[in-house]
């Protein structure tokens, strides 16, 4: 089984998760992540020998503030854009604290109502995805892995019903395995 060294190693191999995680910590936000597909489709393009950005669409930055209000998320991915513009990606900032006002609309299901950044990593389509990686003050890095590491090494793509439709899951399911055919994908239940 493979462990979070080997991950944060693969993790590192992506020059733009490595900027992002470097300067992430300027945006003022004391509880990010970089999340979700920068991550863990890294590690199958490690694992895979590809470029290690192939198939990634995003890059997700993940910050917990109580404020609510649309103008507060606004003035961070503002802020966002002008410091990863040089990266040549999309990195989608949301504030994990707001997810619920607008999930609904966008996934047809309500939303939860998050209490972290972990909290809403814990609520991820598939256990697979479900990894955030932060870089401290003090250089070290955080990891939050709550699955695991096997399925990720093993390319296992099974459902995580906390949260995620039907419909939802597998139309990442059936993107990730035409992007990485080693993917192995269990079905909803």
């Amino acid at each position: 089984m493979s462990t979070r060294p080997e991950f944060l190693a693969a993790v590192l191999t992506n020059p733009v998760n490595a900027a992002i995680l470097e300067r992430g910590g300027e945006l003022g936000q004391p509880a990010w992540y970089l999340a979700a597909g920068a991550v863990f489709q890294t590690v199958w393009n490690h694992l895979d020998g590809r470029d290690p950005g192939a198939g990634i669409n995003d890059y997700d930055f993940f910050y917990f503030d109580t404020d609510l209000s649309y103008e507060a998320e606004d003035a961070v991915i503002a802020s966002a854009r002008d410091l990863f513009a040089d990266l040549g990606v999309d990195v989608e900032v949301r504030n994990q604290a707001r997810v619920h006002l607008w999930y609904e609309k966008k996934f047809g299901k309500p939303g939860v109502q998050f209490s972290s950044c972990e909290n809403a990593i814990d609520h991820f389509a598939s256990p697979v995805c479900s990894y955030g990686v932060r870089r401290e003050p003090d250089g070290a890095f955080s990891v939050y892995a709550p699955f695991g590491y096997a399925d990720l090494f093993d390319r296992v793509v099974r459902p995580n019903t906390a949260l995620a439709t039907r419909e939802v899951f597998e139309a990442k399911a059936a993107r990730w395995a035409r992007e990485w055919p080693g993917v192995s994908v269990v079905g909803w239940p």
